[in-house]
């Protein structure tokens, strides 16, 4: 409400034209056009035989219809995409806010939304070693947080299968989508992070890489 107010723009297309078209992000929207309807993934889920099977609430409060625009499109929730608009997304923000010669956001704004401000208080109601920024979840003490992500790195997941984050300190943005609701998401995601940073070549203060 507060962006339509001062763009004078609905929230969609103040999405389109103050960032998905700057990042070159055609493929995302509050809805999928009739032309593209095709390439819409179907979500699945476990179904009681133990089997993965559409599920027949794949949109959730997003509609019947993906192919409608909403009436209420929401500021934290429901866009449609594809693994690379979402990758130009993140590789944004690990450009501390620009991509392509593209300013989306100014690096102090990046460096704030990536830094933790829950008070202690808040912190205890969080996964140990984990703080939250404005909009992600930030590692802060990875030994704690039981997962192999540096500190400083951030993250958050979607309702259906989808995941990012970025490790500023190698260089690093991962994008993930699988299209499930279910237990298996977490399982999936921890994998994701175990094998990438497995897959890392790093280099120590001595020169040695390991």
């Amino acid at each position: 409400y507060i962006v339509e107010k001062l763009s004078g723009q609905p929230l969609g297309e103040f999405f389109k034209t103050r960032i998905f078209d700057p990042l070159k992000m055609s493929d995302t929207a509050f809805y999928v056009p009739e032309e593209k309807a095709d390439r819409l993934a179907k979500i699945h889920a476990i179904g009681e035989d133990g089997k993965l099977h559409p599920n027949p609430q794949m949109f959730g409060l997003l509609g019947s219809d993906p192919t409608v625009p909403p009436v209420l499109p929401l500021g934290g929730a429901g866009l449609f995409s594809t693994a690379e608009d979402y990758t130009q997304f993140a590789q944004m923000l690990a450009n501390d806010g620009e991509l392509n010669g593209v300013r989306i956001l100014a690096p102090r704004t990046v460096e704030m939304m990536r830094t933790s401000h829950l008070s202690p208080q808040a912190e205890t109601t969080m996964t140990p070693g984990l703080g939250f920024g404005l909009d992600f979840a930030v590692v802060l003490d990875s030994a704690a947080a039981g997962e192999p992500s540096r500190e400083g790195s951030y993250y958050w997941s979607g309702a259906a299968g989808t995941w990012f984050w970025i490790d500023p300190e190698t260089d690093l943005v991962f994008v993930g989508m699988i299209q499930h609701q279910g237990p298996a998401i977490g399982e999936i995601q921890g994998l994701s992070r175990n094998l990438v940073y497995q897959a890392i070549m790093t280099t120590d203060g001595n020169g040695s890489r390991h």
